[in-house]
């Protein structure tokens, strides 16, 4: 995606052929399977099925472009010794022109091999970025739970799984038993990630913003960031 243009409902442009634009948004979200760098792109312009404008349009065939100059690219897993399991949460603020909503957005790691993405508008308007960090950091908390437990029948324990986070107000809201007036909005349910790290199932720890991978399925970013990400995740040029 374009670094520069924000994507909205652009009620004032030109309508295309919706079945069509549908047929498109589909083939590419089978492709997100084995294809993550294109998720967050693919999935923002899923918004915009009911009514497709050309502007839309234009975002959806330069994926396609992406993916044609990238053909040869897959997710490649290396054979090791390391099986920890780790992951990544971020989100970016009021993204979302049109409802000013956050995108959260995650993956896990099974050692250096990664399993699982995923990249979602949040259900609620939040407001901080501490609070849209948490949020997300709370998604990535029930998919590695649920690893765990999967994980758990071929005999494989964890304990204190790591979760890294770029924002430190957000971790320390993890962190502190304590309801603040601050957090005292924040839905029940998200809650539950304090409850895991005081039980030592889950920590959350710092990660430099450099280092956050979950960032190229939250917003667009510079050719050279996303280059380097996508590599760091395990996608690259296979024969």
């Amino acid at each position: 995606m374009a670094t520069n243009v924000k994507i909205d409902k652009d009620e004032k442009g030109k309508s295309v052929d919706e079945s069509k634009y549908r047929g498109m948004i589909g083939s590419l979200l089978y492709l997100t399977a084995s294809r993550p760098d294109i998720l967050h792109a693919v999935c923002l312009c899923a918004r915009f099925q009911s009514n497709p404008k050309e502007s839309h349009m234009s975002a959806v065939k330069r994926i396609f472009r992406y993916l044609k100059g990238t053909i040869q690219y897959g997710l490649f897993y290396p054979k090791n010794e390391n099986f920890s399991l780790k992951g990544y949460s971020d989100s970016d603020y009021a993204g979302n022109i049109d409802d000013r909503k956050s995108t959260s957005g995650s993956c896990q790691f099974l050692g250096d091999c990664l399993v699982s993405w995923f990249s979602k508008k949040q259900n609620c308007v939040s407001l901080s970025t501490a609070e849209a960090e948490y949020i997300s950091a709370a998604f990535c908390c029930t998919q590695l739970l649920w690893m765990k437990q999967t994980l758990a029948d071929y005999k494989c324990s964890f304990e204190n799984v790591p979760i890294f986070c770029d924002n430190v107000s957000a971790i320390n809201i993890a962190q502190n038993p304590v309801h603040h007036n601050r957090t005292k909005h924040i839905e029940i349910r998200h809650h539950f990630l304090r409850d895991c790290v005081s039980k030592r199932k889950i920590e959350i720890s710092f990660v430099p913003s450099q280092d956050q991978l979950a960032d190229i399925f939250t917003k667009p970013l510079t050719s050279e960031t996303f280059a380097s990400i996508r590599a760091r995740l395990g996608i690259m040029h296979i024969e």
